[in-house]
């Protein structure tokens, strides 16, 4: 009698017989006796209610062809992953290897894809990736709005993806996704110490204001764009300042700004950039420098004043002696005037005036 085993299946259960660590048979509901003195046979009872079978010797099982359609059988390659849906929801992520779903009790559907794609696109991706089995197997990235996703496979470039989520199988292939803003930056070129063509030292501080025409190109050509947009345009300024008097720097600016727009422009389209505007925002002199040409500019306008007196003085001069010549010339106008200055004098003063062949002059007599 103790070589007797005595197995019970109930009818949601399936029996899985081993002897001799070999599978033989399925074992169906019902009571089932074993002889067993030398303890070889085990039999594994398997929860039909519960769709996965997990046994360590699952491959002999699913080798002997015994489960038929009462279970689905994954067989994945290393390449290879189902979805598995358990009851019209979605259940786990399988990876390679060999599973089995028991199928008489639950309503299980599966579906293989390939990981060599590395791109998972699927209607339900937001709902597995949020699953356990899910997060461990795909890995989330997220394009912000107004960027997009500069994205290479294996250091190759592939596509640049608009804004948006995207999911990618995890320890496949080496992959990366770079975010690039398209909306418009501005940058400070602050603080840059450069002596003129008179070897005159200042600092300038420049702003460009730029964005992004080839995002593949600005992630390829250089590791950081925006800091070689900063260093090139380091470099135009000296060339711009260096071959200039301060004279004609201070003078126009504008012009300045736009020959350093002819430079920099080129080296940031070969950064897959595209510059907006850029200025020069302020020119810092040295103290005695701005010292020396406030005196200047001082001296400049007390001698500008001194010549508008003096053209004054001359343009005066000039009109006396063209009124002198008219009254000199006409006698009748020199009267009048005459008479003009009297009618001004009569306001302050009591006259009495006696008019004679002469001139006013020589007959005026104050009486008061």
């Amino acid at each position: 009698m103790l070589a007797l085993k005595r197995i019970k299946v109930h009818s949601y259960e399936k029996g899985l017989h081993f002897r001799d660590q070999e599978f033989k048979r399925l074992l169906e509901p019902g009571v089932h006796w074993f002889f067993d003195p030398f303890g070889k046979v085990a039999v594994h009872v398997a929860n039909l209610r519960q769709p996965w079978l997990e046994h360590p010797q699952l491959d002999l099982v699913v080798a002997a062809d015994v489960l038929g359609e009462q279970a689905t059988v994954l067989d994945l390659k290393d390449h290879e992953r189902a979805l598995v849906w358990i009851d019209g929801r979605f259940a786990q992520v399988v990876g390679p290897g060999v599973t089995a779903l028991w199928t008489t009790h639950r309503k299980v559907r599966a579906e293989i894809v390939d990981a060599r794609t590395l791109r998972f696109d699927h209607p339900e991706a937001a709902t597995i990736r949020k699953t356990p089995s899910g997060s461990l197997s795909l890995e989330e990235v997220v394009v912000p709005e107004d960027h997009v996703g500069v994205y290479f496979r294996n250091g190759t470039y592939t596509e640049t993806l608009s804004a948006g989520t995207y999911r990618f199988w995890k320890n496949v292939e080496r992959y990366e996704v770079k975010p690039v803003s398209l909306a418009e930056q501005t940058m400070d070129v602050a603080g840059q110490e450069i002596m003129t063509a008179d070897k005159v030292t200042l600092r300038l501080n420049a702003l460009v204001t730029y964005r992004v025409a080839h995002p593949e190109k600005s992630v390829r050509v250089a590791a950081d764009a925006r800091q070689a947009l900063y260093r090139e345009t380091q470099l135009a300024l000296r060339a711009v300042i260096g071959g200039q008097d301060l004279d004609a720097l201070l003078a126009d600016k504008d012009a300045m700004a736009s020959a350093l727009g002819d430079l920099v422009k080129p080296r940031a389209e070969a950064l897959g950039l595209t510059v907006v505007s850029l200025g020069i925002r302020d020119v810092i002199l040295p103290g005695d420098m701005k010292e020396l040409l406030n005196r200047v500019t001082e001296a400049r306008k007390a001698a500008e004043t001194n010549v508008i007196a003096r053209r004054e003085e001359t343009a005066a001069m000039r009109s006396q002696v063209n009124t002198a010549r008219l009254f000199e010339n006409n006698p009748t106008l020199m009267r009048l005037r005459e008479l003009e200055l009297l009618e001004k004098i009569a306001g302050n003063s009591k006259l009495s005036v006696m008019l004679g062949e002469k001139g006013l002059g020589e007959r005026i007599m104050n009486l008061v």
